[in-house]
């Protein structure tokens, strides 16, 4: 009996890091997945990152329109719903081929990211 409680337990702590790793079907018919998000300290600039292990590739080929447009898709359907009521006035979506640590240059990573506003449930993209 403590076996099986044991067991249980261990599968209701590994849920959330499963369900974190649960692939986002993209518009392009990509696969994503979420790998953190960072607020920062004034709680206006939230960023959601995402990874996609053959973006380097898909960088070389793809258009970046559909790039964007996956993006945005991001923001409306993930990162709006994550807002929390957060006065959040900028959204900030990445999607790199590995973690790469906030704030560090990885020469060898594939990344892209766009910078979205927030607006009646509809995100505005804010080419900078």
């Amino acid at each position: 009996m403590i076996r099986e409680a044991l067991i249980a337990l261990a599968v209701a702590t590994a849920l959330p890091a499963f369900a974190q790793q649960a692939e986002i079907a993209l518009p392009s018919g990509r696969l994503v997945t979420f790998h953190d998000s960072i607020r920062d300290d004034a709680g206006e600039t939230l960023r959601f990152r995402f990874l996609e292990p053959d973006l380097g590739m898909v960088v070389e080929f793809v258009p970046y329109a559909s790039l964007e447009a996956d993006m945005r898709f991001l923001c409306e359907i993930y990162a709006l719903d994550r807002l929390d009521g957060a006065a959040s006035t900028q959204i900030f979506i990445s999607i790199s081929d590995r973690p790469v640590e906030f704030g560090t240059q990885d020469p060898d990573a594939a990344q892209v990211f766009e910078a979205y506003r927030p607006e009646d449930g509809a995100c505005i993209w804010e080419g900078f």
